[in-house]
């Protein structure tokens, strides 16, 4: 097993280095990033084969439906970047690298919590009902949210904590993440941070404190450290493609927090109910896939009704207007 789990780092960081040197570190196009993004959730499906020849077809299966929560649920970090990249200004050409290092940060915290998760787990039943608890309180605030304008990077305590250890410089210095200080003030020829640091700490931060949700959603499908890092990994490997193409559309999914409280209420109940309730791994993967098509299926009509009707085009216009109506404007 221990053979398994070298195997799956090193084809994580692989792909990553392949995302980052794929694209010669410049952004993708719309079209470049639905190639990737297809590719890389059939490589994420594919895995499960992988996970069915070193387990077995129980573990495949509970892969599968990880790694369609974990997919569904990394959506809405997409929102949350969208902000930070706007807030710390990142230039065009830095976000595909800002992306993938505060990925590859994000699956290294990831892993530290999953092994945690799992120890607590195992040793504490308790536990369960605990993550069913958060999970429901998560769901019902994720379905109250109206807007995601109000996440305020300076105010998070990984900003404050970042700025308290090393200052920050107010403009970048190329793709560099430390200069020299600037200008006339007290920084001026110390060693501070320029902002892609902090967009890169703040990226790897916000995706931990979404880890908090779902995580312990995967662990309501399965407690194998190996198919939770597995279905995490493959989930997030696809996130710079998906960033790529749905910047800019992601306000059209109106009723997405609806989706995602849908399917983290259906885990939290998986959880809750641990004692007297098992459903099918079939189940499980069928409320994910429709509450995900049912929330797109909703925001696509309610975005069409809130489109303007078409007005009538000036040769229409000009052609049901009278005679006697351009005499007397004449």
């Amino acid at each position: 097993m221990l053979l398994a789990w070298i195997a799956l780092a090193a084809l994580v960081a692989a792909a990553l280095a392949l995302d980052l040197r794929g694209h010669g570190g410049k952004p993708m196009s719309t079209r470049i990033a639905l190639g990737w993004s297809l590719a890389w959730t059939a490589i994420g499906v594919a895995f499960a084969l992988v996970v069915a020849l070193v387990l077995d077809g129980g573990a495949a299966s509970e892969y599968l439906a990880g790694f369609l929560i974990e997919k569904s649920l990394s959506l809405d970090n997409l929102f949350v970047f969208a902000i930070l990249f706007g807030f710390f200004q990142v230039p065009d050409h830095l976000r595909l690298k800002v992306l993938i290092y505060g990925i590859a940060g994000a699956i290294v915290l990831r892993t530290a919590f999953i092994l945690v998760g799992a120890a607590a787990l195992d040793a504490f039943h308790a536990t369960t009902y605990l993550l069913g608890v958060l999970l429901l309180v998560t769901a019902f605030r994720i379905v109250r949210q109206t807007d995601e304008s109000h996440v305020d990077p300076d105010r998070t305590l990984a900003m404050r904590a970042l700025r308290r250890v090393v200052p920050l410089s107010d403009g970048y210095d190329g793709d560099r993440l430390f200069t020299r200080g600037r200008g006339t003030g007290a920084e001026r020829g110390r060693r501070v941070a320029t902002p892609l640091l902090a967009a890169l700490a703040m990226v790897a931060a916000f995706d931990v404190m979404f880890a908090i949700d779902s995580i312990p959603a995967i662990f309501a499908i399965t407690r194998d450290t190996f198919v939770v890092f597995a279905a995490n990994a493959f989930s997030l490997l696809g996130m710079v493609s998906l960033f790529f193409l749905l910047d800019g559309m992601l306000d059209r999914f109106r009723y997405l927090n609806v989706g995602l409280a849908a399917i983290l209420a259906f885990v939290a109940a998986k959880l809750l109910l641990v004692d007297v309730w098992h459903p099918p791994i079939a189940l499980s993967l069928g409320a994910i896939v429709l509450a995900l098509a049912a929330a797109a299926l909703a925001s696509a009509i309610a975005d069409r009704r809130a489109a303007p009707p078409p007005g009538p085009s000036p040769t229409a216009a000009q052609t049901d207007a009278k005679p006697s109506d351009s005499a007397t404007v004449a």
